[in-house]
């Protein structure tokens, strides 16, 4: 019986797309690039990828990684303390962070912060602590803070939760990105409501995600940001693999359809907001 040969999957290369492109949120620093990580940024920019914003979870982790990207000013900073190390976030770790914020000037925002009741490995009200603490150093920074927000299915705890500490801080009608959105149309309108703007992954791209294409074709362009959160969360046709700036073009593609418009739209668009939300050189 002779064996079934699948259709290779579609390169990044293929889209074509302008030098104008943005990855919102990527975690390049991670073990999973150490081999390839110049030569991820090289396709990167190969692909169209001209600016990605380079998640820190953490100030030890931006003190030991930063210099990994001294070469490759297309690179900007965002560094938090993700809620899963809610622990970590003691009045030494802010001082660093602000340290941090105070001296480098590729810090553009706060982040990843907020709430994971997903995994539930620390308690809600440390979560919370460190969620307000980090909000009041973004605030008196004038930084836009960059939000985590992870429920358990069936649950809107940690959204619910999200909105009342961001509410009570003041953060309504000020600049702030709702990272890795994977919500409904009804979320999607609470959070833009309060002005903010929302990142959109590759899940964007799997058939069954219903609830989230339409959110998503319903979000105004203007809002609207594009995010790998590689190496996790690859779109289609690079599901199950090592996710990487370069495949942010199928989360444009898959967007573009479902708003209507051409892929160059969705990648100019998502690229200017980008470098508008965090005053990014032009």
């Amino acid at each position: 019986m002779s064996k079934k040969h699948k259709h290779p999957r579609q390169e990044p290369e293929t889209l074509a797309l302008p030098l104008v492109g943005a990855d919102s949120h990527a975690h390049l620093d991670l073990p999973e690039f150490d081999a390839d990580r110049d030569e991820i940024l090289d396709r990167a920019r190969a692909c169209g990828v001209a600016c990605i914003g380079n998640v820190f979870l953490g100030p030890d982790a931006y003190l030991r990684n930063r210099l990994l990207f001294e070469a490759r000013p297309e690179v900007f900073f965002i560094l938090g303390i993700h809620p899963g190390n809610a622990d970590t976030c003691t009045p030494a770790a802010l001082a660093a962070m602000r340290n941090a914020f105070a001296t480098d000037p590729r810090l553009k925002a706060v982040g990843e912060i907020g709430l994971d009741y997903y995994w539930d490995n620390h308690p809600r009200e440390m979560q919370q602590h460190a969620f307000r603490a980090q909000l009041d150093l973004a605030l008196d920074l004038g930084l836009p803070p960059v939000i985590h927000c992870r429920d358990k299915a069936d649950s809107q705890d940690a959204f619910e939760d999200s909105l009342r500490i961001l509410d009570e801080a003041g953060c309504s009608g000020r600049p702030l990105l709702w990272h890795c959105f994977g919500g409904d149309a009804a979320q999607a309108e609470r959070l833009l409501k309060r002005g903010w703007h929302l990142s959109v992954p590759g899940p964007v791209s799997y058939a069954r995600n219903d609830a989230l294409r339409e959110a998503v074709a319903a979000i105004p362009l203007e809002r609207l940001l594009i995010e790998t959160d590689c190496p996790y969360l690859a779109a289609e046709p690079w599901r199950g693999k090592r996710n990487h700036p370069a495949l942010v073009g199928f989360t444009a593609a898959c967007i573009a359809g479902l708003k209507g418009v051409s892929v160059a739209d969705i990648w100019r668009a998502t690229g200017e907001n980008a470098r508008h939300f965090f005053n990014l050189k032009r």
